[in-house]
């Protein structure tokens, strides 16, 4: 997540409301943001333990900030989202369903961007 304050708490919500009635937790990386995201990001995540919150000390990009939430996940699936909310967390229990069918990896593609 980087500079994306006002859809901190959107996505936390749908987060929750997506994987409801299932066990998960949520690690949400700040990549080095400057509107307040961290704030936002400790906010929803003293509201509820589920979700976890890494900061990252400056902008290091995308591939460096999953990999740091890789590192603190502690689940046996990941599913990756950016904090825009063009990933719906909707889908990731149809994805998850998947990996019971016998798939060793899912992707989802987002075929209607909004950027």
């Amino acid at each position: 997540v980087k500079d994306e304050r006002p859809n901190v708490r959107p996505l936390g919500d749908r987060v929750r409301s997506a994987l409801a009635g299932l066990p998960w937790e949520a690690v949400l990386v700040d990549d080095g943001s400057t509107d307040g995201t961290f704030d936002e990001l400790a906010r929803v995540a003293a509201d509820d333990s589920r979700f976890k919150v890494v900061r990252l000390r400056r902008n290091f990009g995308q591939s460096a900030a999953l990999q740091a939430g890789f590192d603190h996940a502690v689940g046996d699936v990941v599913a990756t989202m950016d904090g825009d909310l063009q990933n719906d967390p909707d889908d990731i229990p149809g994805m998850v369903a998947k990996l019971d069918d016998g798939f060793d990896v899912v992707l989802g593609l987002r075929a209607n961007r909004q950027d």
